[in-house]
């Protein structure tokens, strides 16, 4: 939270621990003026960082008016998603062995074909089940895009949500691969061309048909 001003801060932490708040309330809490609280909160909504919600009525006029944190506003607070992975990693190899880790790679990967499957039309052309497939892995966080090629298209991932946990187990971009050969059918043939671990900006994945 550095990029915010110290009140604009302490108005955050404390909404992240209640449900919600007036500006009067917060106004107090802080030793602030409402209209300088107001202020603070109206640039934190602009920032799409709070919301306001209506608060319980009291029987007369208008609702006080309630202040929220939004969903972004999670990413202003410390997130150890990639270290606890990273840790997980290295505790079932260590534990298990390397042997346990591609079962539980190979279980995941899965997983998620069964899920691709269901959401990939098999039926359609190889770029149309490729944009499918960017459109999923947006969702994911990768940041992907469909990019024409000739006869081929690329699957551009313009960013990799688990790169802490690929560079401490490279293995789970050799199972990404398997998923994609597998989830775009065996009519199709899957090229990674950039790749990140090999000190590519990105990843890319050449598709076309099988000859």
């Amino acid at each position: 939270m550095s990029e915010l001003t110290d009140a604009k801060r302490r108005i955050v932490e404390r909404l992240k621990r209640v449900e919600s708040a007036t500006a009067p309330v917060l106004a107090e809490e802080f030793g602030l003026t409402d209209t300088a609280v107001r202020q603070h909160l109206d640039a934190l909504e602009l920032g799409g960082l709070v919301e306001r919600t209506p608060g319980p009525s009291s029987g007369r006029g208008r609702p006080p008016v309630h202040w929220r944190l939004t969903p972004a506003a999670a990413d202003l607070f410390p997130d150890r998603h990639a270290e606890l992975a990273v840790d997980f990693i290295r505790a079932i190899r260590s534990t298990l062995g390397d042997e346990a880790l591609d079962h539980v790679l190979a279980a995941r990967g899965a997983q998620q074909l069964a899920a691709y499957r269901t959401k990939l039309p098999a039926d359609s052309s190889v770029p149309v089940r490729v944009r499918r497939l960017a459109e999923l892995r947006t969702a994911e966080g990768y940041l992907a895009e469909a990019v024409a090629d000739g006869d081929a298209t690329v699957l551009v991932e313009h960013h990799c949500p688990v790169g802490d946990a690929a560079r401490s187990c490279t293995d789970l971009c050799r199972h990404e691969l398997q998923l994609f050969r597998s989830a775009l059918g065996d009519d199709v043939t899957v090229e990674r061309t950039q790749h990140v671990l090999a000190g590519d900006a990105r990843c890319a994945y050449r598709i076309s048909p099988s000859r």
